[in-house]
């Protein structure tokens, strides 16, 4: 599998990442479809880990086989050296998701090496790089609902691939949600947020206790003991300015 991650710098730079093949890497370890909570997690547990250990990274969103990370836009990292920037994040990202496979797919060994590739985008203003969230949430939703509908349609009702693709074509998102409602009693709206939302991860808000006892105790690189803050793991709308709202801070000081 090859991910794809977005850096963005916040003047604004996005680093991104997808997987390489996605489909050949589901199949090959049998993910469960049309989502697998294993995969899911796997991914946020890399992309949390990658937020630990690179503190210029305020926001991570992610959703099926690909994670985006919105940096500060005052970062020094590496100099702001694109390639530099690039090759890290994606070389920490694939690491992590390799070395914690075992802890969510603990009787699926890895059949091959994931793999993993990313970009950096430089966005000018807040409100570009909003939009850019917003549409990879919106895609979020868009195909999952597709995928939903397709593979009730092929596990439930027994369609081969090729009927289901029929079935599903110049359907809009509303004969979707019949198709799911009328034939197989599935009320798209009532499915879990991390399917139809994804997943972002923020740092808490400044001055204020973090959730479950404040701080994680870690090692840094260099085998000194250091606090790293509480990541905030949510599955809510990022479209609409409710989000943005509550948590002021993570784009706090940036340009509109």
């Amino acid at each position: 599998m090859s991910l794809t991650l977005l850096f963005i710098f916040i003047r604004c730079s996005l680093f991104s990442m997808y997987s390489f093949d996605l489909f050949r890497f589901s199949d090959s370890h049998g993910f469960k479809k049309p989502n697998d909570d294993r995969s899911l997690h796997l991914m946020t547990k890399a992309a949390s880990k990658v937020m630990e250990d690179l503190k210029d990274v305020v926001l991570a969103y992610g959703q099926s086989d690909e994670y985006s990370f919105v940096l500060n836009r005052n970062t020094t990292l590496y100099n702001r050296r694109e390639s530099k920037i690039v090759s890290t994040i994606t070389s920490l990202f694939t690491s992590c998701f390799a070395f914690h496979w075992s802890e969510f797919f603990p009787t699926t060994p890895l059949q091959y090496p994931p793999a993993f590739d990313g970009r950096a985008v430089l966005y000018p203003t807040k409100r570009i790089l909003r939009d850019y969230l917003c549409w990879r949430q919106a895609d979020c939703h868009i195909n999952n609902l597709y995928n939903t509908v397709f593979w009730a349609l092929v596990q439930d009702a027994g369609m081969n691939k090729n009927d289901a693709q029929k079935r599903l074509k110049d359907t809009n998102a509303g004969g979707k949600n019949e198709i799911l409602f009328s034939q197989f009693g599935v009320n798209y709206n009532t499915l879990p947020q991390l399917y139809r939302k994804g997943t972002v991860i923020i740092r808490p808000p400044p001055r204020e206790p973090a959730p479950s006892g404040g701080a994680v105790e870690r090692g840094d690189r260099n085998g000194t003991d250091e606090k790293v803050p509480v990541l905030l793991t949510l599955n809510e709308d990022i479209i609409r300015d409710n989000f943005w709202v509550s948590y002021p801070h993570v784009l706090e000081g940036e340009d509109e």
